[in-house]
């Protein structure tokens, strides 16, 4: 099969979007558009990988997201109108996570309304290009109290146990420090090393080898470069550290008196 902008698809794609077609048109009668996206979209699907889909209606209730499986397929999908949609973009922009914009920007248009379609993944595109905001002071001060807090448990006598239970909390939040604080977006999960390596291939062996020896009990060079990104930033972050609770964080006593 030939696509649209004349590209070759392998087969695994092209009998992936006829199962995504006829998803759409049984579970999502009425819908306008929508983004398949994900690994097997792209030709790199694995046993275990899913679908990502991006349903798009006129109008609804409201958004929700489920998860199915079609012809052996699975899928996950995150249902919406136009503005349940920009709510969405605009949340995962304010974290630096912007998961549902990439499925967007990325994803084969498919259905009826694919000229809106692909409005949608125009403005996809380039809110990713754009890049993220700076980080504002408190978000930043924030992240760096978090990640001095969780270096200062690196710093001690610990059981290996312990080391893997430190790094693996201390990996999403350094790897949003290093990411975000030099302009780039963040990600989660897998996300985080691919963006890394495509950011710089030399900061992402660092990251990568100092997560694997912290988890074989060296920490040294997750320490150090630990140290190095805070350093970046202004140094480590304690002191002076204040968060006040919101107004309403108050409810009636359970204890009398």
């Amino acid at each position: 099969m030939i696509s649209d902008d004349g590209v070759r698809m392998p087969k695994q794609i092209d009998e992936a979007l006829r199962i995504t077609s006829s998803v759409l048109s049984a579970r999502f009668d009425g819908y306008s558009f929508a983004f398949a996206a994900g690994s097997i979209i792209r030709g790199e699907g694995t046993e275990n990988s899913d679908i990502d889909l991006v349903v798009v209606f006129d109008k609804l209730d409201r958004a929700w997201r489920e998860s199915f499986v079609e012809d052996g397929l699975p899928f996950e999908a995150f249902v919406h109108d136009p503005e349940t949609l920009t709510w969405f973009f605009e949340r995962d922009l304010k974290t630096g996570h912007p998961i549902i914009v990439h499925m967007v920007a990325s994803g084969r248009i498919i259905g009826p309304g694919q000229e809106n379609g692909r409005t949608w993944q125009s403005h996809a595109a380039q809110l990713l290009k754009d890049g993220p905001p700076e980080l504002a002071r408190q978000e930043l001060d924030a992240l760096k109290y978090q990640i001095t807090d969780l270096l200062d448990d690196l710093c001690g006598e610990r059981s290996g146990a312990e080391l893997r239970a430190i790094a693996s909390q201390l990996y999403r939040p350094l790897a949003d420090l290093m990411l975000l604080g030099r302009g780039t977006w963040s990600g989660k999960g897998k996300w985080i090393p691919r963006l890394l390596k495509q950011l710089n291939n030399e900061l992402f062996e660092a990251f990568d080898a100092g997560f694997k020896h912290a988890a074989e009990g060296r920490a040294g060079e997750l320490l150090r470069l630990t140290e190095s990104e805070l350093a970046r930033k202004g140094g480590r972050y304690f002191d002076g550290d204040r968060r006040e609770a919101p107004l309403d964080a108050r409810k009636t006593s359970a204890v009398p008196g």
